[in-house]
Protein backbone atom coordinates (compact mmCIF):
# COMPACT_ATOMS: atom_id res chain seq x y z
CA UNK A 1 0.00 0.00 0.00
CA UNK A 2 1.51 3.33 -1.22
CA UNK A 3 1.58 6.10 0.99
CA UNK A 4 1.09 9.33 -0.16
CA UNK A 5 3.38 11.13 1.99
CA UNK A 6 6.14 8.62 1.29
CA UNK A 7 6.94 9.84 -2.33
CA UNK A 8 9.61 12.67 -3.41
CA UNK A 9 8.15 16.15 -3.05
CA UNK A 10 9.17 19.41 -5.19
CA UNK A 11 8.10 22.85 -5.23
CA UNK A 12 4.73 21.78 -7.64
CA UNK A 13 4.14 19.42 -5.85
CA UNK A 14 4.40 20.04 -2.32
CA UNK A 15 2.31 23.13 -3.60
CA UNK A 16 -0.40 20.77 -5.01
CA UNK A 17 -0.67 18.69 -1.98
CA UNK A 18 -1.04 21.48 0.21
CA UNK A 19 -3.80 23.51 -2.05
CA UNK A 20 -7.08 21.38 -0.68
CA UNK A 21 -6.44 22.60 3.01
CA UNK A 22 -5.73 26.22 1.81
CA UNK A 23 -9.11 26.21 0.09
CA UNK A 24 -10.67 24.80 2.70
CA UNK A 25 -9.35 26.65 5.62
CA UNK A 26 -10.18 30.37 2.92
CA UNK A 27 -13.48 28.51 2.59
CA UNK A 28 -13.70 28.04 6.31
CA UNK A 29 -13.26 31.68 6.78
CA UNK A 30 -15.40 32.79 3.67
CA UNK A 31 -18.24 30.77 5.05
CA UNK A 32 -17.67 32.83 8.20
CA UNK A 33 -17.76 36.57 6.81
CA UNK A 34 -21.04 34.98 5.17
CA UNK A 35 -22.87 34.28 8.62
CA UNK A 36 -21.63 37.66 9.73
CA UNK A 37 -22.71 39.37 6.72
CA UNK A 38 -26.14 37.78 7.01
CA UNK A 39 -26.54 38.79 10.58
CA UNK A 40 -25.46 42.29 9.92
CA UNK A 41 -28.00 42.70 6.98
CA UNK A 42 -31.63 41.03 8.35
CA UNK A 43 -30.61 41.54 11.84
CA UNK A 44 -28.62 44.51 12.23
CA UNK A 45 -25.29 45.67 13.11
CA UNK A 46 -25.58 45.61 16.92
CA UNK A 47 -26.64 41.97 16.52
CA UNK A 48 -23.02 41.60 14.64
CA UNK A 49 -21.38 43.24 17.62
CA UNK A 50 -23.02 41.01 20.24
CA UNK A 51 -21.89 37.47 18.65
CA UNK A 52 -18.33 38.82 18.32
CA UNK A 53 -18.75 39.10 22.45
CA UNK A 54 -18.95 35.57 22.63
CA UNK A 55 -16.03 34.97 20.22
CA UNK A 56 -13.72 34.24 23.09
CA UNK A 57 -15.44 31.06 24.15
CA UNK A 58 -15.45 29.61 20.53
CA UNK A 59 -11.33 30.99 20.40
CA UNK A 60 -11.20 28.40 23.90
CA UNK A 61 -13.19 25.68 21.74
CA UNK A 62 -11.04 25.66 18.52
CA UNK A 63 -7.39 26.15 20.62
CA UNK A 64 -8.83 22.37 22.41
CA UNK A 65 -9.85 20.80 19.31
CA UNK A 66 -6.68 22.07 17.71
CA UNK A 67 -4.45 21.58 19.86
CA UNK A 68 -5.23 17.45 19.72
CA UNK A 69 -5.61 17.57 16.07
CA UNK A 70 -2.48 19.15 14.83
CA UNK A 71 -0.67 17.56 17.61
CA UNK A 72 -1.68 13.94 16.84
CA UNK A 73 -1.11 14.14 13.20
CA UNK A 74 2.11 14.95 14.12
CA UNK A 75 2.39 11.98 16.40
CA UNK A 76 0.28 9.86 13.31
CA UNK A 77 2.73 11.24 10.64
CA UNK A 78 5.79 10.28 12.25
CA UNK A 79 5.09 6.67 13.51
CA UNK A 80 3.55 6.29 9.63
CA UNK A 81 7.13 7.23 8.67
CA UNK A 82 8.27 5.14 10.99
CA UNK A 83 6.69 2.20 9.49
CA UNK A 84 4.38 1.19 11.95
CA UNK A 85 1.22 1.65 10.65
CA UNK A 86 -1.05 -0.47 13.15
CA UNK A 87 0.25 2.47 16.30
CA UNK A 88 -0.75 4.96 14.28
CA UNK A 89 -4.30 3.66 13.07
CA UNK A 90 -4.96 2.79 17.16
CA UNK A 91 -3.71 5.97 17.99
CA UNK A 92 -5.49 7.77 15.17
CA UNK A 93 -8.72 6.01 16.76
CA UNK A 94 -7.89 7.13 20.17
CA UNK A 95 -7.33 11.06 18.82
CA UNK A 96 -10.82 11.07 17.40
CA UNK A 97 -12.39 9.33 20.52
CA UNK A 98 -11.10 12.15 22.62
CA UNK A 99 -12.18 15.15 20.61
CA UNK A 100 -15.73 13.79 20.95
CA UNK A 101 -15.41 13.34 24.61
CA UNK A 102 -13.93 17.06 24.57
CA UNK A 103 -16.78 18.50 22.32
CA UNK A 104 -19.59 16.78 24.90
CA UNK A 105 -17.85 18.23 27.64
CA UNK A 106 -18.08 21.79 26.24
CA UNK A 107 -21.48 21.29 25.19
CA UNK A 108 -22.52 20.07 29.35
CA UNK A 109 -20.38 22.98 30.75
CA UNK A 110 -20.40 25.63 28.56
CA UNK A 111 -24.50 25.64 29.10
CA UNK A 112 -24.12 25.51 32.38
CA UNK A 113 -21.78 28.51 33.23
CA UNK A 114 -23.36 30.29 29.96
CA UNK A 115 -24.30 33.44 31.52
CA UNK A 116 -22.06 34.22 33.84
CA UNK A 117 -19.45 33.61 30.93
CA UNK A 118 -20.59 36.08 28.74
CA UNK A 119 -20.88 39.04 31.44
CA UNK A 120 -17.45 38.32 32.31
CA UNK A 121 -16.72 38.60 28.77
CA UNK A 122 -17.96 42.53 28.55
CA UNK A 123 -21.24 41.64 26.72
CA UNK A 124 -23.41 45.13 27.56
CA UNK A 125 -26.88 45.05 28.53
CA UNK A 126 -28.21 45.53 24.74
CA UNK A 127 -26.15 42.93 22.95
CA UNK A 128 -26.74 39.94 25.88
CA UNK A 129 -30.25 38.83 24.20
CA UNK A 130 -28.61 38.36 20.81
CA UNK A 131 -25.44 37.17 22.29
CA UNK A 132 -27.20 34.49 24.79
CA UNK A 133 -29.46 32.79 22.63
CA UNK A 134 -26.23 32.62 19.16
CA UNK A 135 -24.25 31.20 21.93
CA UNK A 136 -26.59 28.34 23.61
CA UNK A 137 -27.29 27.10 20.35
CA UNK A 138 -23.92 26.97 18.50
CA UNK A 139 -22.70 25.03 22.16
CA UNK A 140 -25.37 22.37 21.63
CA UNK A 141 -22.94 21.30 17.93
CA UNK A 142 -19.56 21.38 20.20
CA UNK A 143 -18.92 17.78 19.54
CA UNK A 144 -19.98 18.15 15.85
CA UNK A 145 -17.19 20.96 16.01
CA UNK A 146 -14.36 19.40 17.61
CA UNK A 147 -14.52 16.10 15.10
CA UNK A 148 -14.89 18.49 11.86
CA UNK A 149 -11.66 19.94 13.72
CA UNK A 150 -9.85 17.01 13.90
CA UNK A 151 -10.73 15.70 10.82
CA UNK A 152 -9.32 18.87 8.87
CA UNK A 153 -5.53 18.06 10.01
CA UNK A 154 -6.40 13.97 10.20
CA UNK A 155 -7.88 13.81 6.58
CA UNK A 156 -3.84 15.17 5.21
CA UNK A 157 -2.72 13.30 7.34
CA UNK A 158 -4.39 10.04 5.85
CA UNK A 159 -3.38 11.68 2.83
CA UNK A 160 -7.11 12.33 1.77
CA UNK A 161 -6.44 16.38 1.68
CA UNK A 162 -9.03 16.32 -1.62
CA UNK A 163 -11.81 14.84 0.22
CA UNK A 164 -11.07 16.85 3.45
CA UNK A 165 -11.89 19.68 1.00
CA UNK A 166 -14.86 18.54 -0.51
CA UNK A 167 -16.40 17.77 2.99
CA UNK A 168 -15.41 21.06 4.10
CA UNK A 169 -17.21 23.01 0.98
CA UNK A 170 -20.18 20.73 1.46
CA UNK A 171 -20.53 21.71 5.14
CA UNK A 172 -19.68 25.74 4.56
CA UNK A 173 -22.59 25.32 1.20
CA UNK A 174 -25.29 24.38 3.91
CA UNK A 175 -24.55 26.94 6.15
CA UNK A 176 -25.02 29.66 3.97
CA UNK A 177 -28.23 28.01 2.22
CA UNK A 178 -29.31 27.92 5.59
CA UNK A 179 -28.41 30.76 6.53
CA UNK A 180 -30.57 32.64 4.09
CA UNK A 181 -33.35 30.72 5.03
CA UNK A 182 -33.47 30.59 8.55
CA UNK A 183 -32.47 34.01 8.43
CA UNK A 184 -34.67 35.62 5.68
CA UNK A 185 -37.48 33.34 4.60
CA UNK A 186 -37.91 32.19 8.24
CA UNK A 187 -37.23 35.33 10.19
CA UNK A 188 -35.35 32.85 12.98
CA UNK A 189 -32.76 36.03 13.20
CA UNK A 190 -29.48 35.20 15.15
CA UNK A 191 -30.75 31.63 16.05
CA UNK A 192 -30.59 31.02 12.72
CA UNK A 193 -27.32 31.94 11.91
CA UNK A 194 -26.44 29.55 15.31
CA UNK A 195 -28.31 26.51 13.54
CA UNK A 196 -27.06 27.35 9.89
CA UNK A 197 -23.79 26.90 11.44
CA UNK A 198 -23.68 24.04 13.52
CA UNK A 199 -25.83 22.09 10.57
CA UNK A 200 -21.92 23.20 8.62
CA UNK A 201 -20.19 21.58 11.69
CA UNK A 202 -22.14 18.08 11.17
CA UNK A 203 -21.48 17.91 7.61
CA UNK A 204 -17.52 16.95 7.60
CA UNK A 205 -18.29 15.90 10.89
CA UNK A 206 -20.83 13.17 10.33
CA UNK A 207 -19.38 12.02 6.64
CA UNK A 208 -15.21 11.82 8.56
CA UNK A 209 -16.86 9.20 10.70
CA UNK A 210 -18.62 7.50 8.15
CA UNK A 211 -15.43 7.65 5.92
CA UNK A 212 -12.91 5.98 8.29
CA UNK A 213 -15.31 3.57 9.69
CA UNK A 214 -15.99 2.14 6.23
CA UNK A 215 -12.56 2.95 4.34
CA UNK A 216 -10.49 -0.23 4.94
CA UNK A 217 -8.08 0.23 2.17
CA UNK A 218 -6.37 3.35 3.73
CA UNK A 219 -3.81 4.33 5.65
CA UNK A 220 -5.52 5.22 8.50
CA UNK A 221 -9.06 3.72 9.58
CA UNK A 222 -10.91 3.47 12.77
CA UNK A 223 -9.74 0.01 15.05
CA UNK A 224 -9.89 -0.77 18.12
CA UNK A 225 -7.48 0.69 20.85
CA UNK A 226 -6.69 0.90 24.26
CA UNK A 227 -6.72 4.68 25.65
CA UNK A 228 -2.85 5.91 25.79
CA UNK A 229 -2.93 8.46 27.72
CA UNK A 230 0.76 9.63 27.38
CA UNK A 231 0.48 9.00 23.51
CA UNK A 232 -2.63 11.95 24.15
CA UNK A 233 -0.14 14.21 26.42
CA UNK A 234 2.31 13.97 23.71
CA UNK A 235 -0.44 15.25 21.21
CA UNK A 236 -1.26 18.12 23.53
CA UNK A 237 2.58 18.90 24.16
CA UNK A 238 2.97 18.74 20.44
CA UNK A 239 -0.39 21.17 19.45
CA UNK A 240 0.42 23.63 22.58
CA UNK A 241 1.47 26.14 20.40
CA UNK A 242 -1.78 26.00 18.13
CA UNK A 243 -3.72 25.77 21.38
CA UNK A 244 -1.84 28.35 22.77
CA UNK A 245 -2.30 31.02 19.40
CA UNK A 246 -6.21 30.41 19.85
CA UNK A 247 -6.43 30.94 24.10
CA UNK A 248 -4.35 34.17 22.74
CA UNK A 249 -7.13 34.61 19.95
CA UNK A 250 -9.22 34.98 22.70
CA UNK A 251 -7.84 36.91 25.49
CA UNK A 252 -7.30 39.29 22.66
CA UNK A 253 -10.81 39.52 21.18
CA UNK A 254 -11.87 39.83 24.67
CA UNK A 255 -9.42 43.07 25.13
CA UNK A 256 -10.46 44.30 21.68
CA UNK A 257 -14.25 44.54 22.63
CA UNK A 258 -13.25 46.30 25.49
CA UNK A 259 -11.19 48.69 24.14
CA UNK A 260 -13.49 49.27 21.40
CA UNK A 261 -16.63 49.58 23.41
CA UNK A 262 -14.11 52.58 25.49
CA UNK A 263 -13.56 54.58 22.22
CA UNK A 264 -16.63 53.78 19.72
CA UNK A 265 -19.48 51.87 21.74
CA UNK A 266 -20.99 49.16 19.98
CA UNK A 267 -20.41 49.99 16.63
CA UNK A 268 -16.44 49.87 17.47
CA UNK A 269 -17.25 46.38 18.41
CA UNK A 270 -19.43 45.72 14.85
CA UNK A 271 -16.19 47.21 13.08
CA UNK A 272 -13.63 45.52 14.81
CA UNK A 273 -15.25 41.95 13.91
CA UNK A 274 -15.73 43.13 10.12
CA UNK A 275 -12.16 43.56 9.99
CA UNK A 276 -11.17 40.32 12.13
CA UNK A 277 -13.47 38.63 9.24
CA UNK A 278 -10.78 39.74 6.86
CA UNK A 279 -8.04 38.58 8.63
CA UNK A 280 -9.51 35.38 8.51
CA UNK A 281 -9.66 34.92 5.37
CA UNK A 282 -5.80 36.04 4.60
CA UNK A 283 -4.35 33.97 7.75
CA UNK A 284 -6.67 31.00 6.55
CA UNK A 285 -4.13 30.72 3.20
CA UNK A 286 -0.86 30.82 5.72
CA UNK A 287 -2.68 28.11 8.21
CA UNK A 288 -3.87 25.71 5.42
CA UNK A 289 -0.56 25.85 3.93
CA UNK A 290 1.05 25.19 7.08
CA UNK A 291 -1.65 22.43 8.21
CA UNK A 292 -0.95 21.02 4.35
CA UNK A 293 2.68 20.75 4.40
CA UNK A 294 3.03 19.48 8.39
CA UNK A 295 2.39 15.49 7.79
CA UNK A 296 4.64 15.66 4.89
CA UNK A 297 7.30 17.58 6.89
CA UNK A 298 6.35 15.19 10.32
CA UNK A 299 6.66 11.77 7.98
CA UNK A 300 9.88 13.10 6.50
CA UNK A 301 11.11 13.97 9.64
CA UNK A 302 10.61 10.29 10.89
CA UNK A 303 12.12 8.84 7.72
CA UNK A 304 15.04 11.13 8.20
CA UNK A 305 15.29 12.15 4.95
CA UNK A 306 16.86 15.08 5.15
CA UNK A 307 17.38 16.08 1.38
CA UNK A 308 13.77 16.60 1.11
CA UNK A 309 13.42 18.46 4.87
CA UNK A 310 15.70 21.28 3.46
CA UNK A 311 13.94 21.69 -0.18
CA UNK A 312 10.90 21.60 1.37
CA UNK A 313 11.45 24.01 4.06
CA UNK A 314 13.17 26.28 1.29
CA UNK A 315 9.85 26.11 -0.73
CA UNK A 316 7.47 26.78 2.33
CA UNK A 317 9.64 30.32 3.04
CA UNK A 318 9.33 31.27 -0.50
CA UNK A 319 5.51 30.64 -0.50
CA UNK A 320 4.65 32.37 3.05
CA UNK A 321 7.13 35.74 1.96
CA UNK A 322 5.80 35.56 -1.59
CA UNK A 323 1.94 35.87 0.00
CA UNK A 324 2.74 37.85 2.63
CA UNK A 325 3.43 41.09 0.14
CA UNK A 326 0.14 40.01 -1.85
CA UNK A 327 -2.47 39.85 0.70
CA UNK A 328 -1.53 43.35 2.12
CA UNK A 329 -1.97 44.86 -1.24
CA UNK A 330 -5.06 43.06 -2.04
CA UNK A 331 -6.39 43.77 1.33
CA UNK A 332 -5.75 47.42 0.69
CA UNK A 333 -7.71 47.16 -2.79
CA UNK A 334 -11.07 45.16 -1.83
CA UNK A 335 -11.59 46.89 1.50
CA UNK A 336 -13.65 49.77 0.67
CA UNK A 337 -16.09 47.51 -1.74
CA UNK A 338 -15.94 44.62 0.80
CA UNK A 339 -17.36 46.60 3.83
CA UNK A 340 -20.45 47.89 1.68
CA UNK A 341 -21.60 43.91 1.83
CA UNK A 342 -21.94 44.51 5.69
CA UNK A 343 -22.75 48.17 6.21
CA UNK A 344 -23.91 51.22 4.33
CA UNK A 345 -20.82 53.60 3.19
CA UNK A 346 -22.60 56.41 5.10
CA UNK A 347 -22.38 54.41 8.86
CA UNK A 348 -20.29 55.21 11.66
CA UNK A 349 -19.06 51.46 11.31
CA UNK A 350 -18.09 52.22 7.61
CA UNK A 351 -16.23 55.30 8.73
CA UNK A 352 -14.54 53.62 11.61
CA UNK A 353 -13.20 50.31 9.84
CA UNK A 354 -12.03 52.48 6.83
CA UNK A 355 -10.10 55.25 8.83
CA UNK A 356 -8.57 52.17 10.78
CA UNK A 357 -8.07 49.16 8.73
CA UNK A 358 -5.04 50.64 6.36
CA UNK A 359 -3.09 50.82 9.55
CA UNK A 360 -4.32 47.33 10.71
CA UNK A 361 -3.73 45.84 7.31
CA UNK A 362 0.13 46.14 8.04
CA UNK A 363 0.10 42.88 10.11
CA UNK A 364 -0.47 40.57 7.17
CA UNK A 365 3.21 41.32 5.79
CA UNK A 366 4.54 40.21 9.15
CA UNK A 367 2.43 37.36 10.34
CA UNK A 368 2.77 34.39 7.64
CA UNK A 369 6.60 33.55 8.99
CA UNK A 370 5.75 33.51 12.34
CA UNK A 371 2.64 31.17 11.78
CA UNK A 372 4.44 28.71 9.55
CA UNK A 373 7.61 28.22 11.91
CA UNK A 374 5.11 27.52 14.86
CA UNK A 375 3.05 24.65 12.59
CA UNK A 376 7.11 23.53 11.77
CA UNK A 377 8.15 22.75 15.28
CA UNK A 378 4.53 20.97 15.77
CA UNK A 379 5.42 19.32 13.06
CA UNK A 380 9.05 18.20 14.62
CA UNK A 381 7.06 17.41 17.58
CA UNK A 382 8.67 20.48 19.31
CA UNK A 383 5.94 21.57 21.24
CA UNK A 384 7.96 23.95 23.44
CA UNK A 385 9.93 26.17 20.69
CA UNK A 386 6.37 25.91 18.83
CA UNK A 387 4.45 26.98 22.07
CA UNK A 388 6.85 30.10 22.77
CA UNK A 389 6.35 31.46 18.79
CA UNK A 390 2.77 31.32 19.53
CA UNK A 391 2.58 32.39 22.90
CA UNK A 392 5.02 35.36 22.49
CA UNK A 393 3.39 36.43 18.94
CA UNK A 394 0.12 36.34 20.13
CA UNK A 395 -0.17 36.73 23.30
CA UNK A 396 2.60 38.34 25.10
CA UNK A 397 3.35 40.94 22.51
CA UNK A 398 -0.44 41.75 21.36
CA UNK A 399 -1.64 41.80 24.75
CA UNK A 400 1.26 44.44 25.30
CA UNK A 401 1.03 47.15 22.69
CA UNK A 402 -2.57 46.46 23.56
CA UNK A 403 -2.27 48.05 26.64
CA UNK A 404 0.60 49.76 25.89
CA UNK A 405 -0.14 52.02 22.28
CA UNK A 406 -3.94 52.80 22.98
CA UNK A 407 -2.62 54.65 25.92
CA UNK A 408 -0.04 56.87 23.67
CA UNK A 409 -1.82 57.32 20.95
CA UNK A 410 -5.40 56.83 21.64
CA UNK A 411 -7.40 55.44 18.61
CA UNK A 412 -4.89 55.41 16.02
CA UNK A 413 -2.30 52.92 18.59
CA UNK A 414 -5.27 50.95 19.01
CA UNK A 415 -5.26 50.25 15.30
CA UNK A 416 -1.22 49.74 15.23
CA UNK A 417 -1.22 47.17 17.63
CA UNK A 418 -1.24 44.23 15.84
CA UNK A 419 1.45 44.97 13.11
CA UNK A 420 3.72 46.27 16.01
CA UNK A 421 2.62 42.51 17.56
CA UNK A 422 3.46 40.52 14.52
CA UNK A 423 6.78 42.67 13.60
CA UNK A 424 8.04 41.38 17.17
CA UNK A 425 6.83 38.23 16.64
CA UNK A 426 8.99 38.11 13.11
CA UNK A 427 11.96 38.49 14.98
CA UNK A 428 11.68 35.90 17.55
CA UNK A 429 10.51 33.51 14.76
CA UNK A 430 13.21 34.44 12.44
CA UNK A 431 15.84 33.43 15.74
CA UNK A 432 14.12 30.42 16.10
CA UNK A 433 14.11 29.32 12.48
CA UNK A 434 17.77 29.75 12.08
CA UNK A 435 18.58 27.34 15.27
CA UNK A 436 16.31 25.06 14.61
CA UNK A 437 18.57 24.81 10.83
CA UNK A 438 21.25 23.20 12.81
CA UNK A 439 19.06 20.84 15.16
CA UNK A 440 16.76 19.37 12.75
CA UNK A 441 18.81 19.59 9.43
CA UNK A 442 16.29 21.34 7.46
Amino acid sequence: MDNPLAREFRTASLLRFALPNIVMMVFLSLYTIVDGMFISRFVGTLALSAINMSYPLNCLEMAVGIMLGTGGSAVIARELGEGKEMAARQDFTCIVAASLLLGLAFLALGNLFLDPVLRFLGTSRIQFPYCRIYTRILLLFAPAFFLQTAFQTLFVTAGRPGLGLGLTVAGGLANIVLDWLLMGPVGMGVAGAAVATGIGYCVPAAAGMVFFFRNRRGTLYFTPFRPRRRMVLQACGNGSSEMVTNIANAVTTLLFNLIFLEFWGEDGVASITIVMYFQFVFTAVFFGFSMGVAPVISYKYGAQDTAQMRRIFRCCLGFVLVCSGAMYGLARLVIGPCLTLFTDADSAVYAITVEGFPLYAASFLFMGVGIFASSLFTALSDGVASAVISFARTFVFLVGMLLLLPRLWEGTGVWLAVPAAELLGLAVSAAFLAWGRKKYQY
